[in-house]
């Protein structure tokens, strides 16, 4: 199984590619990298599955979460809003007319999505070979997983860690301020509020590392409050199980475009350098 963190891809186009605002010129972009990376790992990995984010459970038990993002799109001279209105556009464009399966479920983003489908295929009878096409290292976590490799799009490299469970645990004592999640020495409102983290050092890391069975017995009642805080927001385990549900319950039901659709939509569309590799999309 290929998988596609949708909503990456997209906009890292539009950005390094340094694109204007113009329906046709995205689409074209979105729908060449979704052609080359199934051209590079179809042969190895089979089916392209495509994830792309909702709204966000997170946000529902820590309102902080991303808010940079937010208020940086504000900033933006970019239109955020018609970037995403194509975006979604031509996601749902995917789904009607090209030969993958599309997941979207409300209250998830995609990496809550492929966290789920990599999970699954650890159970009897679904094991599946597994590369993830992201830049995201949130993902080396699922490298726990002996069938989950991952590639960047940003790199064009692969992203491989040696301690995917060791990556995690540090992951989640030190925070994610690019998500606004703050270490677990710091307050929710630590980003915020513009204030200083309380420093992580090695010395501590290693201290919690050793004593990972019994985190309790060596934290604070907060510290500990705020290492349950990040475990919640960065280990795809935490998904909550209505959302798992959700997710694979759209992947096992969903009837994928038949491949004789893609050359009528790439003609609709006046994709005409894409009709040239027609066969590189099935």
């Amino acid at each position: 199984m290929i998988i596609i963190d949708y909503n990456a891809i997209a906009i890292a186009n539009i950005i390094t590619q340094k694109l204007d605002v113009q329906e046709d010129m995205i689409r074209h972009m979105i729908l060449n990298s979704i052609r080359m990376y199934n051209k590079k790992f179809r042969k190895e990995y089979g089916q392209m599955v495509i994830a792309t984010d909702s709204s966000n459970w997170r946000r529902d038990v820590f309102p902080q979460y991303k808010f940079k993002r937010r208020d940086g799109r504000e900033e933006s001279s970019l239109d955020w809003n018609e970037i995403f209105r194509i975006i979604n556009l031509v996601f749902e464009e995917i789904g009607e007319n090209l030969p993958y399966k599309t997941v979207k479920i409300d209250g998830c983003e995609a990496d809550d999505i492929i966290g789920t489908l990599v999970e699954r295929t650890q159970e009897f009878g679904q094991h599946d070979d597994v590369m993830i096409v992201s830049a995201d290292k949130d993902f080396i976590q699922l490298q726990k997983y002996n069938n989950v490799r991952q590639f960047s799009p940003m790199t064009k490299k692969f992203i491989q860690d040696s301690n995917p469970r060791r990556y995690l645990f540090e992951q989640i004592l030190k925070g994610d301020s690019s998500d606004g999640v703050p270490n677990i020495l710091s307050g929710d409102n630590t980003f915020v509020d513009g204030l200083r983290q309380s420093p992580m050092t090695k010395k501590k890391i290693e201290h919690y590392l050793e004593n990972a069975e019994n985190l309790q017995s060596v934290m604070t009642e907060e510290i500990y409050r705020n290492y349950c805080r990040n475990k919640k927001l960065i280990d795809l385990a935490e998904t909550p199980e209505n959302l798992k549900a959700d997710i694979i319950n759209r992947f096992d039901n969903q009837k994928i475009a038949h491949k004789s659709k893609v050359l009528n939509y790439l003609i609709k569309k006046r994709c005409k350098l894409l009709i040239e590799s027609v066969e590189e999309f099935t």
